[in-house]
């Protein structure tokens, strides 16, 4: 079994959890150099909200601090840019989601920023 096949593998067991829960789902995609997040309905047809270090907005102030998309300080601002995108449509409260990937590092940085900006999970 590869490393791909091994992450997916345990991503389902938390997203059997979370439809069950029905609530809305902040999952989170790292790759070397971006990282992503969506906010997805509880019904999981949606996507609700999203951020990641492909918008342009978030390109030039990477930019500016001198900074690549595949770090922690990239992924705190994904976090914080996707909290407020929640909290103005009206999502306080998520479950999170790490997608089969480690609660560490630029995982890690992106969830505390969440929650720094107000989204509770």
């Amino acid at each position: 079994m590869d490393k791909k096949l091994s992450r997916l593998r345990r991503a389902v067991a938390t997203r059997r959890k979370i439809s069950e829960l029905r609530m809305h789902r902040l999952s989170v995609h790292r790759s070397n150099q971006h990282i992503y997040a969506n906010i997805i309905s509880p019904e999981g047809d949606r996507v609700l909200v999203s951020a990641s270090t492909l918008e342009p907005e978030v390109r030039s102030e990477l930019a500016s601090q001198k900074v690549t998309g595949g770090n922690a300080t990239a992924a705190g601002l994904i976090g914080k840019r996707v909290a407020e995108k929640a909290r103005a449509a009206g999502i306080e409260q998520v479950a999170f989601d790490r997608s089969g990937f480690r609660y560490h590092g630029r995982v890690k940085a992106l969830a505390d920023a969440a929650r720094e900006a107000g989204l509770k999970f």
